[in-house]
């Protein structure tokens, strides 16, 4: 064979899974697509949905007819594109996220492919728990703390006025006031969108710590004890966090920090019962002989057990040559 078929043999397989890729990342584009088209369609009341925790502020402010705006003839369209874009994601990521498996699988050893699957399933479970616990919870604190300064009764004045019939040509719309400029909420659509896409994005990916850090406590990255041994600089770090994606309202930074400190005790719990199968799983394949009272390995006096005769062999021959040196 010559060197050149050589080279075009072992290019193969590279061939193959760059196909592979392509193939994957077709279907993953082409259900992202569909996925957009559907949730276009019901982009509207999926708006309304979003948009309701502003509205049931400005209704407990009195409002008997909440108003948002747009200043521009394509906003509106792009606010409806964007929700179409962000839900259409989640609505195929099932298909998404098994494309990418099928993808992987084939590379993963069995017990890799046993480890893996329950964390791609468990991230977008924790995702939508996370999302609704801001939608239902963090973002209705919000919406009080941000309307809370303005005073909306004035927005009214005209909505109330037309109700009033006879009235004369000309009359005044808004009562005269003589205590200053009224500071009045007339919000816009996209804007208002905004802050509730970023406390869902911002909770939903807060919600992932413990999948993360249970994943990499199974790839060995982390330990129970090393999470532990930083806890004060987690508490740092989650107060910075919850400084930087709530606004200044003590109540919801408070909230946010309980949250996120409670994922992190339970991510200190997940890793540490991770750690407990490692070590049963190598006590029953034997690879350690001394053990506790309790039957935990100790790592400073356990020593592998070597089931290979060459190995142990290898391993008298180390200990005769040290009790020559000796």
């Amino acid at each position: 064979m010559s060197q050149t078929d050589e080279i075009e043999d072992s290019s193969a397989p590279l061939i193959e899974h760059l196909a592979e890729l392509r193939t994957r990342l077709i279907r993953a584009v082409a259900a992202f697509a569909v996925g957009v088209i559907l949730v276009f369609i019901v982009a509207e009341p999926i708006l309304q949905f979003l948009l309701e925790p502003i509205e049931s502020t400005l209704r407990d402010l009195g409002d008997p007819s909440p108003t948002l705006q747009y200043t521009s003839p394509q906003e509106y369209l792009f606010t409806l594109f964007r929700i179409s874009m962000v839900f259409g994601f989640a609505l195929t990521f099932p298909v998404i996220g098994f494309q990418l498996w099928r993808f992987v699988a084939p590379g993963l050893y069995k017990t890799e492919k046993a480890a893996f699957l329950p964390f791609l399933v468990a991230s977008p479970v924790m995702f939508l728990i996370g999302a609704s616990f801001a939608h239902f919870v963090v973002t209705p604190l919000a919406m009080n703390f941000f309307l809370g300064f303005a005073d909306v009764s004035s927005i009214f004045a005209n909505l109330m006025s037309n109700a009033v019939n006879g009235l004369p040509s000309g009359a005044a719309v808004v009562p005269e006031t003589s205590d200053g400029i009224r500071i009045t909420f007339f919000g816009k659509v996209n804007e208002s969108l905004d802050i509730t896409l970023k406390f869902i994005m911002a909770f939903g990916l807060c919600f992932q710590l413990p999948v993360l850090l249970t994943l990499m406590g199974k790839a060995g990255l982390v330990s129970a004890e090393g999470l532990k041994s930083v806890r004060k600089y987690a508490v740092v770090a989650i107060l910075l966090l919850a400084a930087l994606v709530t606004p200044p309202d003590v109540i919801t930074q408070v909230i946010l920090f309980v949250v996120v400190y409670g994922l992190y005790e339970i991510s200190i719990f997940l890793v540490g019962r991770v750690e407990i199968k490692r070590e049963a799983k190598l006590r029953a394949e034997g690879y350690y002989d001394d053990e506790d009272e309790d039957g935990d390995i100790d790592p400073a006096d356990a020593e592998p057990h070597f089931d290979d005769p060459l190995l142990a062999e290898f391993d008298e021959d180390d200990e005769g040559d040290d009790s020559k040196d000796k």
